[in-house]
């Protein structure tokens, strides 16, 4: 059993002795935290939740929900979301502040607090620290009963997502489409299958989801490891597909069909601008694009795999979503 609390966020185990685990206290004394730490910082009483499908997600959400509520702020609740539209939807709301309900590639037994600034950004070490600070201080402060914040349901931030996706002019929709691109899919039972699948079919592709319920019952361990894949790869070679995708809660891999030691490079989300291609060490097009993040064994495992492939990789802290994903789509060979 494990709580870690970083600059990061807040994640561990759920179950177990307060203090030690994801229990429900610590989950109500580190949103209470974060939730004063954001009003004292932007004044602002507005905050916006999402969540992934794991198990405990109900359960974590309404503890996040009503602890803030107790604060005095309106919650934008998103229920079940993705990461990059959690972000989006922090600007789109003029919120202070958001929290994603995630443990990214961890398994069913994990889950996190992601904290995320009135840019729809994750905080800042320096921010980290001062949350860390009001998380071990108490430094809360709840309101009244008739002070009491509100809770507003949003159904549609994925759709608008997809929309102000498909309006970016980086995203060539109409050469994509001709492409005729048959994509497998692995959402792990988690909300990858309530993205993905409507991006990719405004692209034109043919999509074959497997594991593509949100209930959290994840199919496999969402890691990307050779042994994790096994359905996958069988999928692909069954439906002769172009691309497979396996969605982590934090992001996507795309891989094409040749093998997944083609996969070359990291892409930052702003170089897109500049140069939208996936390029590989020898500056030739790439078969497609790995987004990683610093946490956990998934750094080690991604760098593993690109320097037994004679790679150097590139990490980035930002999440690829489904714009750097459709980029990458449009340029395959």
């Amino acid at each position: 059993m494990t709580l870690i609390k970083s600059i990061s966020g807040i994640r561990g185990t759920i179950g177990g002795p307060v203090g030690e685990n994801f229990t429900p206290i610590d989950i109500v004394e580190c949103t209470a935290a974060f939730g004063q730490w954001t009003l004292d910082r932007t004044g602002i009483q507005r905050v916006v939740v999402g969540r992934d499908a794991r198990i405990s997600g109900k359960m974590v959400q309404e503890l996040v929900v009503q602890t803030l509520i107790a604060l005095g702020i309106e919650v934008i609740d998103l229920d079940l979301s993705t990461t990059p539209t959690v972000e989006m939807a922090v600007t789109d709301e003029k919120a202070g502040a958001g929290i994603i309900l995630t443990a990214s590639h961890n398994p069913a037994q994990w889950n996190a607090l992601k904290f995320l600034n009135e840019k729809g950004e994750f905080i800042s070490a320096a921010d980290g620290a001062e949350v860390l600070e009001y998380i071990a201080s108490r430094k809360m402060d709840f309101v009244s009963v008739d002070a009491l914040g509100t809770r507003i349901n949003k159904i549609d931030a994925i759709e608008k997502h997809i929309t102000a996706i498909l309006s970016l002019p980086l995203i060539p929709v109409a050469e994509i489409k001709k492409r005729n691109f048959k994509v497998v899919l692995d959402p792990v039972n988690s909300t990858g299958s309530l993205a993905l699948p409507p991006l990719l079919e405004k692209l034109g592709c043919n999509v074959q989801l497997i594991h593509g319920e949100p209930t959290g019952h994840f199919a496999h361990n969402p890691e990307p490891l050779p042994h994790h894949l096994k359905d996958l790869s069988r999928a692909v070679v069954e439906n002769q597909a172009t691309v497979s995708m396996i969605c982590r809660i934090y992001f996507c891999e795309l891989t094409a069909r040749r093998s997944m030691p083609d996969v070359i490079r990291a892409c930052r989300r702003p170089a897109l601008v500049d140069n939208p291609l996936c390029v590989n060490q020898d500056g030739q097009m790439a078969s497609g694009v790995l987004s990683v993040d610093f946490e956990g064994a998934q750094s080690i495992s991604v760098e593993d795999l690109c320097r037994g492939a004679g790679v150097d990789p590139v990490f980035t802290t930002l999440n690829m979503g489904p714009t750097s994903a459709g980029t990458c789509l449009s340029v395959m060979p």
